[in-house]
């Protein structure tokens, strides 16, 4: 344990704390003693224990108030941590209805292509059957030209 001597009021203390917390020790009696001197400065000499008293109360609304703040914070994080987990499944879902749209478009592509294709063999087959029929048909007409 490490030994602190600090001033308080114009009266010196020796208090223990932690090793290598000294430091904070100090930190936190300068804020106290400032804390004890503004209301004793505003106030006047109310006698040093209400003084002390009030201190500690204004010390412990600081504490509340800022508790209350620090509460507030995780609770609007919590929301938007939230908020952020529902933003991210609508954008998988999103994702994943945008790559079955896709890929129902490929198929319906395929398909079309495939029905062009059929259907150009269907048209050249007719243009083939139709030009072999006039062929015939002006052969035909010519040997029956030939024969009159």
């Amino acid at each position: 344990m490490a030994n602190v001597s600090i001033k308080f009021n114009n009266k010196e203390f020796l208090l223990s704390c932690e090793d290598g917390q000294e430091e904070h020790l100090e930190e936190l009696l300068i804020h106290i003693n400032q804390k004890f001197n503004n209301l004793k400065n505003d106030l006047g000499n109310l006698g040093e224990n209400k003084l002390l008293l009030i201190t500690a109360v204004k010390i412990m609304d600081e504490y509340y108030e800022t508790k209350k703040n620090v509460d507030q914070k995780k609770n609007e994080l919590r929301d938007l941590s939230n908020k952020f987990k529902e933003l991210k499944s609508l954008i998988y879902d999103y994702r994943d209805k945008k790559e079955e749209e896709i890929q129902e478009l490929k198929n319906s592509h395929q398909k079309f292509n495939d029905e062009i294709e059929v259907n150009q063999k269907k048209y050249e087959q007719l243009i083939d059957e139709a030009a072999n029929e006039i062929s015939s048909f002006v052969e035909k007409a010519k040997q029956d030209n030939q024969s009159q």
